[in-house]
């Protein structure tokens, strides 16, 4: 009896070790440094959902000191978070064999900061004496900020990621991501007020997530694990109990505190970031492919990238989202 029973036990232990062996390791690299913009993700390892899908995810952080972006296509990385759509037509343009799969941020955060009460509207901004932009920003959204709204190069500054300037000035204009810079400049003592570029006709996607082209090609069942249970991580993490993904957002980035990341996500709701849109009906992470190609268009006309410099089909796909799953998570968290 004793022998019989050892047998069934080795054998129960030996099922469970091949279970958990079968987890894929997923190895998923941020743009930037923990925090409440990757919420939905951090939720999906804390609450057990991508083990749930046979993932074993590891998160690499993005920040000042990695560029996470080479690392994918070295296969050093499964799946990367990108800023926006331009980053992926670049890759298209350069050759690079990757492909979005998913669109997390249905609005791109780029805002415009001002003072409140110096400029009534976006279109008011024509008229400031100065507008603080990056480089990267300069030879991208400006540039449709002066072919489609009227804006003046005479009228830029470089932005050194400082809001100092912005503060000392009433009339001062500057770039912001609008779940960050805002919440600074109120702190410095600022009554900021933000413009969502995307509120103004900048379409691209934000957080999009970017596959090597031969995962899609491949390994679908990879991608629609991971992209299944990155939605139902956001959904938990919007409409859930977050106290487990901020105690992982915090031990990876020790600068973040409860009360920063409540202000984030409370950034993000004010300004419609997330759960919007197509999202509403086709679930978190939808791509609309007649977006992509209008704002490939709105690249063309602005100058940002040449016409015929990108095969737009090789840019995204929507067959991994749009099917409205985690909709039914929502609803019973709601």
């Amino acid at each position: 009896m004793k022998k019989v029973f050892f047998t069934v036990l080795t054998l129960v232990s030996l099922f469970s070790f091949q279970i958990v062996q079968a987890a894929d390791k997923v190895v998923f690299g941020t743009n930037w440094l923990a925090q409440g913009g990757h919420g939905g993700f951090y939720q999906a390892i804390a609450d057990g959902t991508y083990e749930k899908y046979g993932l074993d995810v590891e998160i690499s952080m993005g920040g000042p000191q990695m560029n996470n972006r080479p690392m994918l296509i070295a296969k050093k990385l499964d799946f990367l978070m990108t800023g926006n759509l331009l980053l992926s037509f670049d890759n298209v343009r350069n050759g690079i064999p990757t492909m979005v799969v998913a669109a997390f941020f249905q609005k791109d955060p780029q805002a415009m900061l001002i003072h409140e009460g110096s400029y009534s509207s976006f279109s008011d901004l024509t008229t400031a004496p100065t507008i603080l932009v990056s480089k990267d920003g300069q030879f991208s959204y400006w540039k449709w900020m002066v072919n489609a709204h009227g804006f003046r190069d005479e009228q830029v500054k470089p932005y050194g990621y400082n809001i100092a300037q912005f503060l000392s000035d009433k009339k001062m204009v500057q770039q912001a991501y609008g779940t960050a810079e805002p919440i600074y400049a109120a702190a410095a003592g600022a009554t900021p007020k933000t413009f969502l570029l995307a509120d103004q006709g900048w379409t691209t996607y934000s957080t999009t997530i970017e596959a090597r082209s031969e995962m899609v090609k491949n390994n679908p069942d990879l991608i629609q694990r991971f992209v299944n249970a990155s939605i139902e991580g956001w959904y938990n993490f919007l409409y859930g109990n977050r106290t487990a993904a901020y105690e992982l957002i915090m031990k990876d980035n020790p600068e973040m505190t409860k009360e920063k990341l409540d202000k984030e996500m409370k950034q993000f709701e004010k300004l419609g970031i997330i759960d919007v849109g197509d999202a509403l009906t086709k679930g978190i992470g939808s791509i609309d492919m007649d977006r992509v190609k209008a704002f490939h268009k709105l690249a063309i006309d602005s100058g940002i990238i040449e016409k015929g410099s990108v095969d737009i089909s090789k840019v995204a796909t929507d067959q991994f989202v749009n099917r409205g799953h985690g909709l039914d998570i929502k609803a019973k968290l709601k």
